[in-house]
């Protein structure tokens, strides 16, 4: 009934077992019973053992760290007791337990984690709170426990420091981010937890400094836009953070940069937090956290960098976009990165509509300077370059109307560059969009509003381009992507075609140039021919451009280059836009070069050249001279020796032609020697191991036979019996013979 009289002989006894050097108790019960039985005294004497102090820290100070878990965890329960037994004068023994509860604080055992976690929080409670910075540290660090009690200890413990530590009011700015950081604990409890605090924090805080918020209580508005999904934090709240702004954001900076990915995404988590909280107070720091957010935007942890575009939305949603823009507009002059242009996104994401307007202006013009929209073909940039476009067209909507060419010129740089289909669909959805907010169907009619600009933007340089000049790219994606409008900008179009398809410029840039042409050429209804008006650029594009990259020069590329010209050409007679007016035009500038195409290594080259030939015969080869006439026949003779199939039949049919102009024309009698050539070498080819050949140069012959029947029979006599298969040169013999009947 009276254990305090027993406490002479007790406490002295209890030290002496517990401490060294003395000799610890080496059972590890026998431990863990004395010190249940300090704390049993703790419960039962209360401030009586105040003389017994020094003892009571010798003892727990070793016990803090015996090797048996439960005497810790006992000892922990009992450094609470004598906190709570005797507050007048446990901060003259308070210190000396913050190193042993230290030393703990990380045991394996998760459940002395929490039991020391839980005596710190008492012991400085009650003790010298100059030992908060010997801790926090530590208690940071178990904010990272993978056990939810331990974080839940940590944000009580901060909670109760928050609202109960006499000198709180100093460690503000050290407190308040520990206790935030639970704002994003995984567990739902834990961040309810923290909330509560928070919410209490707050409100002490503003009754105790009533006088000095009054105004603010008083006539404090609600910002008209603020951020979806949030709610936004009471007037206590948030100025206990603008506060203390300044002195946490330094610290938090360097640890989004931390080289533990943990750190970086606890920091960005609390960056959000704290910005949300903060408002319009970001102001001031807005050097520093854009320089932060740059690198965080570019970090490897891909929740980081949510993180950081989400605390970057805040910036346009509390910072006026006079100041943030005048902030990262220079770090577009210099050399842009993709983290800076997503930082712009994030801040043209979250800012008002009405209070972005008048910034419009500026923000299309930076997007669209060359040194911004051309800087990199890196993927990763210019998709979020593309965001950046979204972005604006989401928030401004029709406001995007005054600056539609520059976003054209951005998306049309962005659909330039080697990349994946997903992302040009990504594009093209974006310039649905952007049709869409100034009530325009489809993005061709953005295309008919500005193709005139697009094609005067990507010409100015068109004189100095090479294959590896960014204009070219775009210049492709506006001929080829803007459909039916191409039609309606002819004379620009055809002009940079002319410039740049002269036989002295870039080989590889000429190539690139003539697949795009021959492209359109394929769908020209579709494309350039759509307002029917190409006909009448029809002599320049052959003339100008076509004849000169004709002409054979040495090279891999240079005989690349004729064989999309002769593409082309060959597109241009397919489509039926090289009318038989326009092809006697051009005749005689072509032909000859047509003809030595036919002896180019590309396979379809050869056929193309063959194909041509046979349509001029059709046109106006009865118009040609007998030196044409044999300069064509000789060209296409070799054909039948080719080693293509496909070549070698268009090359007999291609004969059949000749064979018919021949027929009317008036140099037909000083063809005979010509002609007798000719049935000797076609004879031969009846004999070609190829049946389709063998029928396609009996249907010549027969063809030919018209022109001088009784010499082509001699010319069949005398070599009917050394072919392998008469049956074709008696058929042909048969067919003569009719024919003359007839007649």
């Amino acid at each position: 009934e009276r254990p305090c009289e027993a406490l002479p002989v007790l406490l002295p006894a209890l030290a002496q077992r517990l401490c060294p050097p003395q000799g610890a108790e080496p059972s590890e019960e026998l431990r863990l019973g004395l010190v249940q039985l300090l704390s049993l005294l703790l419960q039962r004497c209360g401030a009586a053992m105040a003389p017994y102090l020094g003892d009571i820290a010798r003892v727990l100070q070793a016990t803090l760290l015996d090797h048996y878990a439960e005497v810790r965890r006992e000892s922990c329960r009992c450094a609470v007791a004598c906190a709570g037994a005797m507050p007048e004068h446990f901060h003259m023994q308070s210190e000396s337990l913050i190193k042993p509860l230290m030393q703990s604080i990380s045991h394996q055992h998760y459940r002395v984690r929490v039991d020391v976690i839980q005596a710190t929080g008492a012991v400085i409670q009650y003790g010298n709170g100059k030992s908060v910075d010997d801790v926090l540290s530590h208690l940071a660090q178990r904010l990272f426990d993978e056990i939810p009690k331990v974080r839940h200890a940590v944000t009580t413990v901060i909670g109760e420091w928050l609202l109960h530590l006499r000198d709180r009011y100093s460690y503000f700015h050290k407190l308040i981010p520990l206790l935030l950081g639970s704002f994003t604990d995984e567990i739902p409890e834990n961040m309810k937890l923290a909330c509560t605090y928070w919410e209490k924090i707050g409100l002490q805080w503003e009754k105790e400094n009533e006088e000095d918020l009054k105004d603010k209580m008083d006539f404090s508005v609600s910002p008209s836009h603020y951020p979806k999904g949030e709610t936004r934090p009471g007037l206590g709240c948030r100025e206990l953070v603008s506060r203390n702004l300044s002195k946490i954001l330094p610290g938090l900076c360097h640890d989004i940069t931390d080289w533990l990915g943990s750190t970086r995404i606890k920091a960005s988590q609390l960056l959000y937090t704290l910005l949300l909280h903060a408002e319009d107070h970001i102001t001031q720091h807005m050097e520093l956290l854009l320089r932060t957010l740059y690198q965080a935007c570019s970090d490897e942890e891909s929740e980081v960098v949510k993180n950081s575009v989400k605390a970057a939305e805040l910036i346009g949603t509390f910072v006026s976009p006079k100041v943030s823009l005048k902030l990262i507009t220079p770090a577009f002059e210099q050399t842009p990165k993709a983290s800076c242009v997503m930082v712009l996104a994030a801040v043209i994401r979250g800012s008002p509509k009405e209070i972005l307007q008048p910034h419009v202006a500026q923000l299309g013009n930076t997007l669209s300077q060359a040194g911004v929209c051309q800087r990199s073909e890196e993927v990763f940039y210019m998709e979020q370059l593309l965001y950046c476009v979204q972005a604006l067209i989401e928030v401004c909507q029709e406001d995007c109307k005054e600056i539609s060419l520059q976003l054209m010129k951005v998306l049309v740089t962005i659909m330039a560059i080697p990349s994946s289909q997903d992302l040009k669909e990504k594009v093209e959805k974006t310039m649905s969009s952007l049709a869409a907010v100034q009530q325009l169907e489809s993005f061709h009619c953005l295309y008919k509003q500005h193709i005139i600009q697009l094609l005067e933007w990507v010409a100015v340089s068109c004189e100095g381009w090479t294959c590896y000049s960014p204009e070219v790219l775009q210049f492709e994606v506006i001929a080829t992507h803007s459909g039916p409008v191409i039609g309606e900008a002819l004379d620009d179009f055809v002009l940079v075609l002319k410039t740049c398809l002269q036989a002295n410029r870039d080989p590889q840039m000429r190539l690139k140039l003539f697949t795009v042409l021959s492209q359109l050429f394929q769908k020209a209804s579709e494309t350039i021919n759509s307002q029917g008006l190409f006909p009448s650029y029809l002599e320049t594009v052959i003339k100008d451009i076509l004849a000169p990259n004709l002409q054979w020069h040495a090279g891999r590329t240079a005989a690349a280059i004729r064989a999309t010209a002769v593409l082309c050409l060959w597109a241009l007679i397919h489509c039926e836009m090289l009318s038989p007016k326009e092809i006697l035009k051009v005749k005689d500038e072509l032909m000859p070069q047509i003809i030595a195409s036919m002896d180019e290594d590309s396979k379809i080259t050869r056929l193309m050249a063959c194909r041509i030939v046979d349509v001029f015969l059709k046109v106006c080869g009865r118009q040609f001279d007998a030196d044409k006439l044999k300069n064509t026949y000789t060209e296409v003779l070799k054909r039948l020796d080719d080693a293509s199939c496909d070549v070698r039949l268009a090359a007999a049919h291609t004969l059949a032609n000749w064979f018919k102009c021949l027929k009317d024309s008036d140099v037909k009698s000083s063809m005979e020697g010509h002609v007798e050539f000719l049935y000797q070498e076609l004879l031969v080819h009846l004999d070609d191991p190829d049946e389709n050949l063998q029928k396609a140069v009996l249907e010549v012959l027969k063809e030919g036979s018209i022109l001088y029947p009784d010499l082509l029979v001699r010319e069949i006599e005398g070599v009917v019996h050394k072919h392998q298969t008469p049956v074709y040169c008696n058929q042909l013999l048969h067919h003569i013979q009719s024919a003359k009947e007839s007649a």
